[in-house]
């Protein structure tokens, strides 16, 4: 009962971690409510393209009589917004709005706002703060898949591990072992590989760079490798502890926060 208990605490805490990264990351869709004609419309605005898929923003708004045009140029750069209008049509059985941005390369980013008409009024959305889009190349899903279930997985263990560490269980140094062999395959091997067909790049963290989702899984390994090496001759629980707090505080950033980006100027691809 009481390992089952452990198992349990592990993953509602993997869970709520995830969500939480879920809902927070800057590449995840800019969510917004609008009200047009007396409807409620929730917005989800893209943020992360793919180059293997249509460079479209869309809109969900079933109403044909609203006019709505996007507003768009390249990131950090003094170009000037190009104005474009949305059209409605019809896809997979929905009606609503698409508007094309230009596809750029890898790492490159789109900022944009929009406005929307209804019989009442022009509403301008995020022209302070605009959307931003990401860029990024094809990840096979050979690759990707592993990738996203190990580092799932890595997170429950760890997890599962510091929880039977903190209760002094005696089999928190096996869990140890196994989060810490997941980190390595999912995030050192695996995690490169994903940077390199979305961006061109295999490691952009310390001492080459500072992306911030590198150099995270890096200062995670290097915790878990020292938890590890100290439990091995011993029984000293608060190293696995603390270890497994340092990925659970890791996790919970932001994935991609300070991620590739291209600079328009150089061409060369630098972290934001």
């Amino acid at each position: 009962m009481k390992k089952t208990l452990l198992w349990i605490s592990a993953f509602v805490i993997t869970i709520t971690a995830a969500i939480y990264q879920r809902h927070t990351g800057p590449t995840y869709p800019r969510e917004t409510k609008i009200i047009l004609n007396g409807k409620e419309y929730k917005l989800k605005l893209v943020r992360s393209l793919s180059l293997d898929e249509a460079s479209e923003v869309k809109l969900n708004i079933s109403d044909p009589s609203i006019k709505a045009r996007i507003f768009y140029k390249r990131f950090k750069t003094n170009d000037e917004y190009t104005a474009s209008d949305f059209t409605f049509r019809s896809n997979d059985g929905k009606d609503i709005f698409y508007a094309e941005v230009p596809k750029q390369p890898a790492a490159g980013k789109i900022q944009y706002y929009i406005e929307i008409t209804d019989s009442t009024a022009t509403k301008t959305l995020f022209r302070e703060e605009p959307v931003i889009i990401r860029f990024k190349g094809g990840v096979p899903a050979l690759i990707l898949v592993p990738h996203i279930i190990l580092m799932f997985l890595a997170m429950l263990f760890s997890n599962l591990a510091g929880i039977m560490a903190l209760v002094k269980y005696p089999k928190y140094k096996k869990y140890g072992v196994i989060t810490l062999i997941l980190l390595l395959i999912g995030g050192l091997i695996l995690g490169p590989l994903v940077q390199y067909y979305a961006f061109g790049e295999l490691w952009t963290g310390i001492p080459f760079g500072w992306d911030l989702t590198d150099n995270k899984v890096l200062i995670a390994v290097i915790f878990w490798i020292f938890a590890v090496i100290m439990n091995r001759k011993e029984d000293r629980p608060y190293y696995t502890a603390l270890a497994a707090f340092v990925l659970l505080l890791v996790y919970s950033i932001p994935h991609s926060l300070f991620g590739s980006e291209l600079d328009y100027a150089s061409g060369e691809v630098i972290q934001g």
